[in-house]
């Protein structure tokens, strides 16, 4: 054992200084997130979920540096990660509108100008969608409608349509 620790030393502790720097890192990017929701008024889940998002890349990045400093042949690694994404990808292929919609929840994280309990219009083709924002989750929308009915709409819908404000914190009132 003591022998087996001798000789891979180093590569134990560039292992350590990684997922130091993971951690660090990791620790960073959920300040900065939370930093971002509280700025703009955006709920705590919301925040955690993105942030969830964002360590989860972070991880795999992780595991793939210390696959090369365990001294892993890019030609193995390309061989796994071909099959994975061969794999992940005939899954994403039959519900690519998952990908789209968890995709579109990060952008609206970022840079959907309203926030819950505005009052919008979405306008679409077929027919107009007029209600106040309840909540916004990774796949869709809340929106309840005046008349008490609750309407989920696609984020990845929300942001290839017109959206009009029509009263900010149409709840308060």
């Amino acid at each position: 054992m003591l022998d087996y620790l001798s000789q891979h030393l180093d590569k134990i502790i560039n292992t350590a200084i990684v997922l130091i720097v993971f951690f660090v890192f990791q620790l960073i990017i959920g300040i900065i997130i939370r930093a971002i929701g509280k700025s703009r008024k955006i709920l705590v889940s919301r925040a955690k979920i993105v942030a969830r998002y964002f360590s989860v890349s972070l991880f795999l990045i992780t595991l793939l540096i210390i696959a090369f400093i365990f001294g892993i042949d890019v030609d193995d690694l390309v061989v796994v990660f071909s099959s994975i994404f061969a794999i992940i990808g005939l899954a994403l292929f039959a519900s690519w509108s998952i990908l789209s919609n968890v995709t579109s929840g990060i952008i609206l994280f970022f840079s959907f100008p309203y926030k819950i309990g505005d009052k919008i219009k979405i306008h679409d083709k077929e027919f107009e969608i007029e209600a106040i924002i309840e909540d916004i989750r990774s796949y869709q929308i809340h929106l309840r409608k005046d008349n008490g009915d609750l309407v989920t709409y696609p984020n990845n819908m929300l942001l290839q349509k017109a959206v009009t404000l029509i009263e900010k914190d149409a709840l308060d009132k």
